[in-house]
């Protein structure tokens, strides 16, 4: 077995202190010790050696950009001009352009309709935009909880 030098020796830890006490990053400390930074950031806070920022000094916050309605708002908009333009019905929806998972596509109604192995498909009507599914199988996913209960 091999026996490895100890990575903090008296003088690195002198030095180390001087380092920081000048004013230098822990990237500048790391390379004239030669040590890792992370090793630095370590020591630095096992010594509770740590530098007091003022409110100044803070780094600027960057300004938050606003790209409209976030994603979850979206979706409920969608669902809920769904559940408005059409009253709620449990007649089965129509598949008339069922399809292939080869066939799939972000065009196509992605509801599976046949749970038997060799007739296995998907809807494949038009779906809402935004949505994986069509209108009549979106009201299916998405119900409500009013709905639920009845």
């Amino acid at each position: 077995m091999f026996a490895t030098a100890p990575t903090w020796t008296t003088e690195r830890l002198e030095l180390l202190k001087t380092h920081f006490a000048a004013g230098l990053s822990c990237r500048q400390i790391a390379a004239e010790i030669g040590v890792s930074r992370n090793a630095v950031i370590g020591k630095l806070s096992r010594l509770g050696l740590s530098r007091e920022r003022s409110g100044d000094e803070a780094r600027p916050k960057k300004p938050r950009e606003r790209r409209g309605r976030s994603v979850p708002r979206l979706q409920y908009e969608m669902l809920r001009q769904v559940y408005d333009e059409a009253a709620f019905t449990e007649a089965p929806v129509v598949s008339e352009r069922r399809c292939s998972l080869l066939e799939l596509s972000k065009e196509r109604c992605r509801w599976p309709v046949n749970a038997e192995a060799e007739e296995f498909s998907f809807c494949g009507n038009t779906p809402l935009a935004g949505m994986p599914y069509c209108q009549g199988h979106t009201r299916l996913a998405y119900r409500s909880l009013a709905r639920r209960a009845g």
